[in-house]
């Protein structure tokens, strides 16, 4: 649950960064200012823009040791679990991954395409997340659904259709008035045309999601499936209505931050209502631990010799 509230909040402070205009508050990496990884005084660099900016990368630590500790559990897990392990990997891999992106994106001057690329690999952490604490309690067997197979492609097809509508935000974003520092050049296309793609996504996400909530009906799905199902829902709704509001008014930087916290919760919510149509079996049992030699040793001593 930590790593899921850790890749979450890291996309969410991201975007503190971008609407502060501290992108290039530290203009180098892995450095904050040439010459030094903390923020010095510089006649232009500006010390606020490079505090916001320092934190952030800060947090990574922080999202680096969650990662690390999931892979330790894992770890200690009895008996060893394939899938688990695999799972919890993907986390400090991720954060690699994503510092690697970071670095990128700050090299090459917050160009729009880094930026999007760096959100987008967040929400696939964070899926990657969900489906980490789902793991703990179950197995290593194949997927087991518990709704008709049909029903599983349309979650499939569903969560391509998150994919598009995360990446056609960032679109958004990259042609929006928030680029993270007044020099970043912006994506050179109409802003009322990419908001309307967008949005288009959003009714065809939400009208498959009305549709499975009718297969779902139908399929007499489990009372846990219906939980998850009526989340996703409330998320996207809440989204959706935020997005319109955010637009309305201008784009402002509150908003832009709860906008990406939104994202971060539907994909949490989709992820859990993936889990929830599936799963990999009982969790196996733990082996009986081995007795001591000395004990060993003692209850053969104790048994009776015939004569």
């Amino acid at each position: 649950m930590a790593a899921v509230v850790a890749q979450a909040g890291i996309a969410v402070t991201g975007s503190v960064v971008r609407v502060t205009g501290s992108g290039l508050g530290c203009p180098t990496w892995p450095q904050c200012a040439p010459g030094s990884l903390v923020p010095v005084a510089h006649p232009e660099l500006g010390q606020a823009h490079q505090w916001v900016e320092f934190g952030n990368r800060m947090l990574t630590g922080l999202v680096a040791a969650v990662a690390a500790l999931c892979v330790v559990n894992a770890l200690l897990v009895r008996p060893r679990r394939r899938r688990l392990l695999a799972l919890a990997l993907s986390m400090p891999l991720g954060v690699v991954a994503q510092a690697v992106i970071g670095g990128i994106t700050v090299l090459t001057g917050l160009a729009w395409w880094t930026v999007s690329v760096h959100f987008l690999a967040s929400m696939v952490l964070v899926w990657l997340a969900v489906l980490l604490v789902h793991a703990v309690g179950e197995g290593d067997q194949p997927a087991r659904p518990h709704v008709p197979r049909p029903l599983l492609r349309l979650q499939v097809v569903l969560a391509v259709v998150l994919g598009a509508l995360l990446a056609a935000g960032t679109l958004v974003t990259a042609a929006g008035p928030h680029a993270g520092d007044l020099r970043t050049p912006r994506l050179d296309l109409p802003v009322a045309s990419l908001v309307q793609g967008h949005a288009d996504l959003l009714f065809l996400f939400l009208g498959m999601l009305v549709a499975l909530g009718f297969a779902l009906r139908a399929a007499s799905a489990p009372a846990l499936l219906w939980r998850r199902y009526g989340l996703l829902l409330v998320a996207v709704t809440a989204q959706g209505a935020l997005g319109m509001v955010q637009y309305w008014l201008g784009v402002p930087e509150a908003l832009v931050a709860m906008h990406v916290l939104g994202a971060a919760l539907v994909t949490v919510a989709t992820a859990a209502l993936w889990c929830a149509s599936r799963d990999h079996g009982p969790m196996p049992a733990e082996p009986p631990s081995e007795p001591a030699a000395g004990a060993t040793a003692s209850r053969k001593a104790d048994v009776p010799v015939s004569a």
